[in-house]
């Protein structure tokens, strides 16, 4: 303390005059120490800047990766996208037809311009009915995971909501697997109007290209109707869940009533061929089964139904789908990528899904194989015996009569058994019948396997057959169209339960039977017959030259004691030797979807003049249209596809069908346009007449 009161004194007595002096001293010090200090910092900070934007280049060089690399593509990608998009809806409309026509050549006006300018107008109403799938069915009622979904589009229209949520979409477009109808706390409606099937999807029509060519000679909604229904469910089930067959009654009489009395024209396509057949039964038939119309009603109300690529006998690709839920495309796909389509993905099993759902739709029982090995072939013979798949077709629609579709090799040629429509083994499906040893699989015992404890719980009647089932129908080795039946209820009997209430796909004996009565044989053109109707007419128009599905080639499946047990054998392949075995799959001639045998025979024969299936005589035509692909990519789907679905734009066929609406008869469209060999294995088929 002595210390510090002495360094006070001795700082007191300092002089006051000093004071200014030390201050001014003072205040420079602290001037230089300010820039001394400002100038390390500047010097520091530019340090660090430097520092940091060489370790900040160091880090980006460090980091850009394989992700980096597909970002940056995916962003290239979408910014093309996107500027050509603009640029396509910034350009005339008229640009792609002026930069197809400089490639092609001028293209001829559309089958509405070109009859509106022959002063053809609109004069049948024209009623449509669409086919399996291309309908469009919307949401009524549904569980907690279909909230706001409301009357929007479950299938149809952009199907967002199969990539949104997946199994609660499939567990909507099921079907119950007892009845067939909704499942509790379900309801899926069909859309109505013309809307409900002019495009599948945005940019995928249908309907909508022969709509609008009827629209150019006159017809507007109310000449045309849709005639929508829900194509999952069995035909007399839409009568009676949705009173659909009413509907179509009710709208053809007051389109013929308010048109001064002139009969409706029918459009029918792909399964909507058999619904139509089973409508024109129930039209006639008494309440309560059927519509009570009386037996003049079809006489009275139409003029001619056109109908387009009817699987009349069934399709082998239905077979298929029902089997191990694929056809050629998905056998294909699976091959590609072995195990993705089977495996637990996100918990989706696709394949178990598909079939679970598919083998709820009635509707798909209604295009199996009708007429058995009659119709089809058996063992060691086929109607389509002979067919060479390369044989090279005609680019044009005009011929007006049969002809072969070309000599080729027939040693290669009858090495394909199209009647063996399902074989396990390609050396199965070669050899002579009295060469393989069968085994039946009727009597083969059931067991439950490991399924439902070892792989996600996605259920299909295969989990209820055990490992016997299985290898049971494999030693059996051959199924034909017979056959098939047999297998399919030994496989899926819940399925074929239903169906045998509501299909069937024999061939009648007595058509005057009282049992033919019911409506499970309506929708079989062996076991029913046409309408008393003379003046009426009927014409099967189809694409033809594309190879389809005929027979199929089988193996067991990966992982069998789980998932689907068999799947098409895409490593069978014909070779040079025998073409039509590709993949797998035997073609034969068709439009990709139907075989000519299932689309012609009924016009060809079956109905041809006066036959116990046709009592009336009423005329029958045969309209074939040669499939030509689009020439450039600007074309689109093309304007001469024989497709399925595509033949839908062929120019050809709208203007057959614009011509008969605007009063045209068959005679007046030329007859039969005979391409395939149709008139040829028709006669291949011995059946009373």
């Amino acid at each position: 303390m002595s210390i510090l009161r002495r360094r006070k004194g001795s700082a007191a007595k300092k002089s006051p005059n000093s004071e200014p002096q030390l201050d001014e001293n003072k205040e420079k010090k602290n001037n230089q120490l300010q820039e001394k200090t400002n100038s390390n910092a500047a010097n520091l900070k530019g340090n660090v800047n430097f520092n940091s934007k060489s370790n900040s280049d160091e880090r980006l060089r460090r980091k850009w990766s394989c992700v980096d690399n597909c970002c940056w593509f995916v962003g290239c990608i979408c910014s093309m996208w996107w500027f050509l998009l603009f640029l396509y809806n910034a350009m005339p409309a008229s640009f792609p037809q002026y930069v197809t026509e400089a490639i092609t050549g001028p293209m001829p006006d559309p089958p509405g311009v070109k009859l509106a300018k022959e002063g053809l107008t609109a004069k049948h109403p024209v009623v449509f009915v669409p086919g399996i799938v291309t309908g469009g069915l919307e949401l009524w009622e549904g569980h907690s995971c279909a909230e706001g979904l409301f009357r929007k589009r479950l299938w149809g229209g952009t199907f967002g909501e199969v990539y949104k949520r997946p199994l609660c979409w499939v567990e909507h477009m099921s079907l119950d697997n007892e009845t067939g109808l909704d499942p509790p706390g379900i309801k899926i409606r069909p859309v109505s109007g013309l809307v409900a099937a002019d495009y599948f999807a945005p940019g995928y029509f249908v309907w909508a290209v022969l709509i609008a060519n009827l629209a150019r000679i006159g017809y507007e909604e109310k000449n045309m109707y849709m005639a929508a229904y829900d194509w999952r469910i069995s035909f007399q089930n839409t009568e009676v869940r949705d009173q659909t067959l009413s509907r179509i009654k009710s709208n053809i009489e007051l389109m013929v009533a308010t048109s001064g009395g002139k009969k409706v024209v029918v459009v029918p396509h792909s399964m909507g061929v058999l619904y139509f057949l089973h409508f024109m039964k129930w039209v006639e038939a008494p309440a309560p089964m059927g519509g009570g119309g009386g037996s003049n009603w079809c006489a009275d109300h139409i003029k001619a139904v056109m109908n387009i690529g009817g699987p009349f006998l069934g399709v082998p690709k239905v077979v298929s789908g029902l089997f191990s839920a694929e056809a050629r495309d998905i056998a294909v796909a699976r091959a590609i990528a072995p195990g993705v389509l089977d495996i637990d993905v996100f918990g989706f099993q696709t394949l178990q899904h598909v079939m679970r759902m598919t083998r709820s739709w009635d509707s798909t029982m209604s295009m199996l194989p009708k007429g058995g090995d009659t119709v089809w072939g058996g063992l060691d013979w086929s109607p389509e015996e002979g067919h060479e798949c390369s044989a090279k077709k005609p680019r044009n629609n005009n011929m007006q009569t049969a002809r072969p579709n070309g000599k080729g090799n027939s040693a290669n040629a009858t090495r394909v058994k199209y009647g063996r429509m399902l074989a396990f083994g390609k050396d199965v499906a070669e050899l002579h019948s009295s060469e393989i040893e069968r085994v039946d699989f009727k009597g083969a015992i059931k067991g439950k396997n490991l399924a439902n404890t070892t792989c996600r719980d996605v259920w299909t009647e295969y989990h209820d057959m055990g490992i016997g089932g299985v290898k049971a129908v494999a030693d059996y080795k051959i199924y034909t169209a017979s056959s098939i039946l047999d297998l399919l209820h030994f496989v899926a009997p819940k399925m074929m339960k239903r169906g045998d209430a509501h299909f069937s796909y024999g061939i009648a004996d007595d058509l005057d039977d009282k049992k033919y009565e019911h409506y499970k044989y309506w929708s079989n053109p062996l076991e029913t017959k046409l309408p008393m109707a003379p003046d009426m007419e009927i014409f099967s128009m189809y694409g033809v030259g594309i190879p389809t599905e005929r027979a199929y080639v089988y193996k067991f499946g990966p992982a069998a004691e789980c998932y689907i047990p068999f799947q098409i054998d895409t490593a069978a392949e014909g070779g040079d030797d025998c073409p039509c075995l590709k993949g797998g799959v035997y073609s034969v001639d068709g439009d990709e979807t139907v075989p000519v045998l299932s689309a012609g025979f009924m016009c060809a024969k079956g109905w041809r003049g006066n036959t116990r299936f046709n009592p009336s005589g009423m005329n029958t035509y045969i309209r074939e249209y040669n499939h030509a692909s689009p020439a450039t990519l600007l074309e689109g789907r093309g304007t001469q596809s024989g497709a399925h679905v595509d033949i839908m734009g062929n120019f050809a066929l709208i203007e057959d069908i614009i011509r008969v609406a605007a009063g045209a008869t068959g005679e007046d469209l030329g007859g039969d346009q005979v391409h395939s060999d149709i008139f040829k294995w028709s006669e291949m088929i011995k059946l009373q007449l």
